[in-house]
């Protein structure tokens, strides 16, 4: 993967939420040495910079409520971010930690390990985006076997049936409907407990009046 991210730098993204100051416009044109596509944000953006592969985030003390409220937008959108600190302290590194920053880079910011930095960011990013949809992928997975079990029970329940024949029953109906089988076992197991709210159902399950 490492090779493919160093290959991959050449026109990615880059936000660099920076304050002007004498170290942004050698960063940037550093940046754009490496082969990335660069803008520059100031003061700090409400949201995530749309179609930003990277950002370089400023962790600057007078920002510091701009910052937590960034970090609080689009989860889901967040891009690789990469840290830039001027000096150690609790509440600096707090941020950075919260932020899920993936690499620092500290003041006074030198050409010399950026490329490195950056190709660490985006490496550990991509691994951890990969692993996200992986557990997200289980625990689809894992919620249509539940769904298919619990199909089975009531089959087993209300018709008498065994476990495989309960299975067999379910496949034979998502084939004939050609459905999914974890949507035949969601479609049973709500057809199921629609019937047990209906009015009728609970009668039959209260038994006959009193006296009868």
């Amino acid at each position: 993967m490492a090779m493919q991210v160093l290959k991959d730098l050449r026109g990615l993204r880059v936000s660099v939420i920076h304050p002007p100051d004498e170290e942004r416009p050698s960063l940037i044109e550093h940046l754009r040495r490496i082969g990335c596509a660069v803008e520059a944000v100031w003061p700090v953006p409400a949201h995530w910079p749309a179609g930003a592969d990277v950002v370089l985030l400023a962790i600057e003390p007078d920002a510091r409520a701009d910052i937590a409220r960034l970090l609080k937008a689009d989860p889901a959108r967040r891009p690789t971010l990469i840290a830039i600190v001027g000096y150690e302290n609790p509440a600096t590194l707090q941020i950075v930690l919260e932020a899920g920053a993936v690499a620092v880079v500290e003041r006074p910011i030198r050409p010399f390990g950026l490329l490195t930095q950056l190709t660490i960011a985006r490496t550990l990013w991509l691994e951890r985006e990969e692993a996200k949809k992986r557990v997200a992928r289980l625990e689809h997975k894992l919620a249509g076997l539940q769904t298919v079990q619990r199909a089975k029970s009531i089959l087993m329940e209300n018709l008498g049936l065994s476990e495989e024949d309960a299975y067999q029953s379910l496949r034979r109906q998502a084939m004939a409907k050609r459905m999914p089988l974890e949507d035949m076992a969601a479609s049973l197991i709500h057809a199921s407990e629609l019937l047990q709210m209906s009015p009728r159902s609970r009668d039959a399950r209260a038994g006959p009046p009193a006296g009868s």
